[in-house]
């Protein structure tokens, strides 16, 4: 992936999917917006707004949130996951990488009520937030990936 160009983080739930964007240098993930849908298996105007959001930023690659269980096993979450990952693909012609979630969205939880964010406001931003933790994982990685190439 070279650089100046951005990626998408996505936290991909039953009726929301948060969405963060990279800035174009790989080095931060903002939190953008949360999507909503009346309902867990309507995912084409989700699909549609990804797109937009896609082409709006120019974004290059697609990382997903991949939720897999606390000890390391795959259940029914994980299977709609991976099927929203062929949509995407499809849809896009994207580049999708799974990237593990596990606590993301506890640690989003937990940066809302440190900044004092009222509780009926939360469920407003964790989403995008569990998206930005999760984006900003993946580019850690691959700027520790860097690192010890130079070494």
């Amino acid at each position: 992936m070279k650089k100046n160009s951005r990626m998408i983080g996505l936290d991909f739930g039953s009726k929301t999917v948060g969405v963060a964007v990279s800035d174009p240098l790989g080095i931060t993930a903002q939190p953008l917006e949360t999507v909503t849908r009346s309902s867990e298996n309507k995912l084409r105007r989700t699909l549609a707004r990804i797109e937009e959001i896609i082409r709006q930023y120019d974004a290059k690659k697609i990382i997903l949130g991949y939720p897999k269980n606390m000890n390391d096993t795959e259940g029914e979450r994980v299977r709609k996951t991976l099927a929203f990952k062929e949509s995407l693909e499809r849809r896009t012609g994207l580049p999708v990488q799974l990237w593990d979630e596990r606590l993301s969205t506890v640690a989003s939880e937990k940066i809302l009520i440190e900044s004092d964010i009222r509780r009926e406001n939360r469920k407003t931003y964790v989403d995008q937030i569990a998206a930005a933790i999760i984006l900003q994982g993946y580019l850690d990685y691959l700027a520790f990936q860097d690192e010890k190439k130079e070494e």
